[in-house]
């Protein structure tokens, strides 16, 4: 059993809650824009002051309906200015936020709201909300739905225009640093999802350290960031609080299709991402430059980049000639991608899942350095991160400050801290199995380093034994299969089998570009490739790629190309991308045996 451990950098106030902050800023930093909002197509700054009184008035309109001290209040809606600003308008009346997913299906919307006993939800769409409607009659306690689209922002603004500030001041204060603050429904890769109760004291403990750890990344009236994650995620919610409590320009952007526009036109200093945005930026410029006829200069410059950052851990640093052989790159290419990324950001903050080493080595050597971090619904988002002026590419970094992070005899992580869930929302046979004897049991597999740096290598349900006998972490191999620019996801079998494969799905984005370049007819599908030699060719070379990260054993021996994508709305990935294991390996179960028969 080890364990690490770092002193906290902040203290949590005894008796407040997360609307303290925003009226602080109102105080303290009346001018400062901490939010860009995007109008008409041009982003226009809101500062402290009026921020404060639009979450006023639409707190106003939320107590004018009935809702009380305690209440759960649903929202559902893409990342966009007025989720946060609804947000903080339900904390300021005193009650509890439910986030629901805009992409869930009714029947998740209705367990959702059924189990938190939702009052009220706020929507975005026509879409939410008739999903809401066809749901209504089995939510007894369901009372209002406002519909942002449908002026229901407005509507709350008029209805409680007659109440005095003071109305909302003492509902705000109610609410005491350990009280709920959130219900947050983990997307759940099995089974019912859970409603980790998140109280006050979580996420100033979360967000209070992450940004006096990371403050050169959160410096006031400098510093800005997009947040393009889900807010329903508890990434994106991390996102929202800390830039107000430090406070830093926060800006929203709903659609990631066109997310290279938003950053040149936002121009962030900071970005938060998981890592499959990250694998996109490089896989599109790698396109690109090929299509162009610089895929030679380009993989030179990215082969460059690689092993100056790779130098830069090692005593003597840099060489001469790879300095200059650097700076001759970064007039080509390096310049270019940190353009595509908006121009004026030095690091970004990753999580979600394994970013890579090589891709983290790139990124740095292209002089925009990814932090990479790891966290759980139930920690609040991030338990460990790397720190910006110590980072360790290949791990999650050290622990959040005022946490504690403990490897169990079986290799579990187990986590102690202020930032840490209380408990699932009506679940207590799940609450006493997750907290056992204090400590949160993540289910993740890990190592500590001397320095007190976490790796996680697997999940402890997902571990594969395969018919010898052998252990296998599947994240580790499929991190790497899936870092190829054709591979969308790769799923790791053989438990009990004699031997492991996978299941590959392709990227249908740079097929395209990759059929074109080898000849094949125009417009060929996923389907119709599956079992092009080329193709297999491409695939085998990105599972030899992976099969060099483990031993023999744990290698992929067979795979099978999907003639279809893993989606959410297929049911084979959680809102949050991750794969629903148990029900790929159910319905592809014919492909799998297709792996092992003969």
């Amino acid at each position: 059993m080890r364990e690490f451990s770092l002193p906290a950098l902040y203290e949590v106030p005894a008796d407040g809650n997360l609307t303290d902050i925003v009226r602080r800023n109102a105080a303290q930093h009346p001018d400062v824009a901490v939010i860009g909002r995007k109008i008409g197509g041009t982003w226009q700054d809101v500062t402290s002051v009026q921020f404060l009184a639009e979450v006023r008035a639409a707190a106003k309109g939320l107590i004018a309906a009935g809702v009380q001290a305690g209440d759960r209040v649903g929202l559902m809606s893409r990342t966009r200015y007025e989720w946060t600003l609804l947000d903080f308008a339900i904390w300021s009346a005193g009650a509890i936020t439910v986030p629901v997913y805009e992409t869930s299906s009714a029947e998740q919307i209705q367990w959702i709201l059924g189990d938190s006993g939702a009052v009220a939800i706020l929507v975005e769409s026509d879409a939410h909300a008739a999903a809401v409607a066809s749901v209504r009659d089995s939510l007894p306690e369901l009372r209002h739905v406002w519909q942002i689209d449908a002026g229901g922002v407005e509507e709350l603004n008029r209805s409680g225009a007659e109440l005095p500030d003071s109305a909302v001041d003492e509902r705000s204060a109610i609410a005491k640093a350990d009280d709920p603050a959130t219900i947050v429904y983990t997307s759940g890769t099995t089974g019912r999802p859970k409603g980790c109760v998140l109280t006050h004291r979580s996420f100033f403990a979360e967000c209070g350290n992450v940004v006096e750890r990371l403050k050169p990344l959160f410096r006031t009236g400098e510093c800005s960031v997009l947040l393009f994650l889900p807010v329903a995620h508890v990434f994106g919610r991390l996102v929202e609080v800390a830039s107000l409590m430090a406070p830093i320009k926060l800006g929203h952007a709903p659609d990631i299709k066109h997310l290279t526009d938003e950053l040149a036109a936002f121009r962030p200093t900071l970005i938060l991402g998981v890592p499959r945005v990250f694998e996109k930026v490089y896989n599109s410029a790698r396109a690109k430059a090929q299509a162009d006829g610089k895929g030679k200069i380009f993989d030179k410059a990215a082969d460059t980049a690689i092993e100056y950052s790779r130098a830069l851990d090692t005593p003597k640093g840099p060489s001469l000639a790879l300095k200059l052989k650097y700076k001759t790159f970064d007039k080509l290419v390096y310049s270019k991608l940190r353009a595509v990324l908006g121009g004026r950001g030095e690091y970004a903050i990753s999580g979600g899942a394994p970013l890579g080493e090589r891709l983290g080595h790139f990124f740095r050597g292209i002089g925009f350095t990814v932090l990479e971090g790891y966290g759980l619904t139930e920690s609040c988002a991030a338990t460990a991160f790397n720190p910006w002026d110590r980072q360790k590419i290949g791990t999650v970094g050290q622990p959040l400050p005022g946490s504690v992070v403990r490897i169990a005899d079986d290799g579990e992580v187990l986590l102690h801290g202020e930032h840490l869930f209380t408990g699932y929302w009506n679940n207590e046979g799940a609450t006493e199995e997750a907290l056992a004897d204090g400590w949160f049991h993540t289910g993740d597999i890990g190592t500590l380093d001397e320095d007190g740096y976490l790796r996680i290598t697997g999940r402890k349900k997902e571990i594969i034994v395969t018919a010898g006998g052998k252990n296998v972490a599947p994240a580790v191999i499929e991190d790497r299969i899936r870092a190829h620019a054709l591979v969308a996801e790769c799923m790791v079998v053989g438990d009990g089998r004699p031997f492991v494969g996978a299941l590959v799905t392709i990227d249908e984005e740079f097929l395209g570009k990759w059929a074109e370049d080898h000849g094949k007819p125009a417009g060929a599908s996923v389907a119709s490739l599956q079992g092009d030699a080329d193709l297999l060719a491409a695939i085998q070379s990105a599972v030899d790629d992976g099969n060099a990260a483990v031993s023999k054993a744990e290698s992929v021996r067979k795979f099978r190309i999907l003639g279809a994508q893993f989606t959410e709305d297929s049911g084979h990935l959680t809102p949050s991308l991750k794969l629903k294991r148990n029900v790929v390996a159910k319905d592809y179960a014919e492909e799998i045996e297709a792996i092992y028969r003969g």
